[in-house]
C-alpha cells in the first residue's frame, strides 16, 4: 500500500503541537496537514497534567522568546477562551517576600514585569497584601490583579475540534517509528505509512528521541523532572483567595513551592520537583530502565547533578517527608495545617538539558533540512502556546516556503 500523503507532519498530540496545526491550518488553508498522537487521547502528558495558571511573563528575561511569546499569548489565551466558552477565572497572584534578604530580588523581579509591559503590576506592603490575601504571610509582595487560570485539556479538546472541521487529519495511538528520505519524508508509525515534504516535532518528553528517530543530533536531552502536588481539603480552601507564589530561587528554573486555586474550585500546593526515573513517571515508584540508561549515560546529566545536588537533595527530602512539605507551605500561609493537605496529582516537566549541563529556560527550537524540532518548551509553553503555534507559521512559511 503506498504512503499516505501529506505537505506537513506534526507529532505530538499535546497543546503545542495543536496549536501550532491551528496557526498552520489558519494560515495556509489548502496545506495538506496531519498530527500525529502517540497516546489514544491528546493532551495526555504535560498539557493534561497542567495546573492551568495564564502566566504573565514576569519572571523572564526581556527581550526573550519567553517574555515576548508569553506576553502576548497570554492575552491571545484568554480571548480564545472567552470566545469558545472555556472557564476563565481571574482569580490574581502574589509573589511574597518572607525574608529582608528576598526584598531586593523581589524588587528586581518589580523592574523586570515592568521591562516586559505586564499591566496593573504594583509592589505592596504587609498592609495591602492581608486585603489581597488575609492569611498570607510575607514582608513585601508583587501584586498582579489579572492574573488568571484555565482548563488547558479543554483548550486543547476546543482546538482539535477546529482542526477536525478544518481538514486536518488527526491519528491517535500512532507512534512515530523511524523517519527516512528527504523529498518527501518517508514516516514509518505503529499505524500507516505517511510520506510528508516537512516535518514539526512537538514530541515533549520525547523530542529528543524524535530527533533521533529522524537520524538528527540536537546537543541536549531531555531530562524528567516530577511535580508532586498536595491539595487543600474543601473546608479549608477559602484560605487562599488567588495565586501565592514565593520569591523564585535564580539559580534553579523552578518556582518553589507555591499555592494554585484550579477552576474547578480546588487549591492545589506544590510541587516537588523531583528528578524522575521515566519520562513519564507521574508516580513515585515509576522507572525505566531506558529511561534511567539514557541518562547515566548522558554527560549533561552529571554535570546538571554536581551543580544542583544540594537543591535536588532538598526536593527529594521535601517528597519524602511530609512534615517538610507542609513547612515550606506554611512560610506561605501559616494556618495551613499537615491535615488540611491531602495528596493531589503530578505532572512531568520535560527539561531539556545542555552538553555541560546548563538547563536550557528559553524556549529552543533546532532546524534540520525539512524538519523542526521544539527542543525546549517549558512553563509557559501552554500560556503561550498560540503565540507559539503563530511564530513557528512564521517561522516554517520562510524556512519552508510555503
Amino acid at each position: 500500500m503506498p504512503p499516505r500523503d501529506y505537505d506537513l507532519a506534526i507529532v505530538g498530540g499535546g497543546i503545542l503541537g495543536l496549536a501550532t496545526a491551528l496557526g498552520l491550518a489558519e494560515r495556509f488553508p489548502s496545506l495538506r496537514l496531519v498530527l500525529l498522537e502517540k497516546e489514544s487521547r491528546l493532551a495526555a502528558h504535560q498539557t493534561g497534567h497542567n495546573s492551568g495558571v495564564i502566566h504573565s511573563g514576569i519572571y523572564y528575561k526581556p527581550g526573550s522568546l519567553k517574555a515576548s511569546l508569553c506576553l502576548r499569548g497570554a492575552r491571545t489565551m484568554t480571548e480564545f477562551c472567552e470566545r469558545h466558552g472555556i472557564p476563565v477565572r481571574r482569580c490574581g497572584k502574589v509573589i511574597v517576600a518572607l525574608e529582608e534578604a528576598e526584598i531586593p530580588r523581589l524588587q528586581d523581579l518589580h523592574q523586570r514585569g515592568l521591562a516586559n509591559g505586564i499591566p496593573n503590576l504594583s509592589l505592596i506592603g504587609p498592609e495591602r497584601l492581608r486585603e489581597i490575601e488575609p492569611e498570607a504571610a510575607g514582608l513585601q509582595a508583587l501584586h498582579l490583579p489579572d492574573l488568571s487560570i484555565t482548563d488547558y485539556s479543554q483548550v486543547a479538546e476546543t482546538i482539535a475540534g477546529i482542526l477536525r472541521e478544518r481538514g486536518v487529519e488527526i491519528l491517535t495511538g500512532t507512534r512515530v517509528l523511524g523517519v527516512s528520505g528527504s523529498s518527501p519524508l518517508r514516516i514509518r508509525t505503529t499505524g500507516p505509512e505517511l510520506a510528508s515534504r516537512f516535518m514539526l516535532n512537538c514530541a515533549g518528553l520525547h523530542a529528543d528521541r524524535m530527533a533521533a528517530a529522524a537520524r538528527e543530533a540536537v546537543p541536549l536531552q531531555i531530562i524528567p523532572f516530577r511535580g508532586e502536588y498536595f491539595e487543600l481539603v474543601p473546608q479549608k480552601r477559602s484560605l487562599v483567595k488567588g495565586l501565592i507564589y514565593p520569591v523564585p530561587d535564580p539559580r534553579f528554573p523552578f518556582l518553589g513551592v507555591h499555592l494554585s486555586p484550579r477552576v474547578d474550585g480546588r487549591v492545589e500546593a506544590g510541587p516537588n520537583a523531583v528528578l524522575a526515573l521515566k519520562r513519564e513517571g507521574y508516580r513515585k515508584s515509576d522507572a525505566s530502565l531506558r529511561d534511567i540508561a539514557e541518562m547515566f549515560r548522558f554527560g549533561g546529566f552529571w554535570r546538571m547533578a554536581a551543580r544542583h545536588w544540594r537543591t535536588g537533595l532538598e526536593e527529594v527530602y521535601r517528597s519524602m517527608v511530609k512534615g517538610a512539605f507542609v513547612r515550606s507551605v506554611q512560610r506561605l500561609v501559616p494556618a495551613i495545617h499537615s491535615r488540611d493537605l491531602v495528596p493531589s496529582g503530578s505532572g512531568v516537566r520535560a527539561q531539556a538539558v545542555g552538553l555541560e549541563g546548563n538547563l536550557l529556560d528559553d524556549f529552543h527550537l533546532v532546524w534540520r533540512g525539512r524538519t523542526l524540532h521544539v527542543c525546549n518548551a517549558p512553563s509557559p509553553a501552554a500560556t503561550a502556546s498560540l503565540a507559539i503555534g503563530e511564530y513557528i507559521t512564521d517561522l516554517a512559511a520562510k524556512k519552508f516556503s510555503l
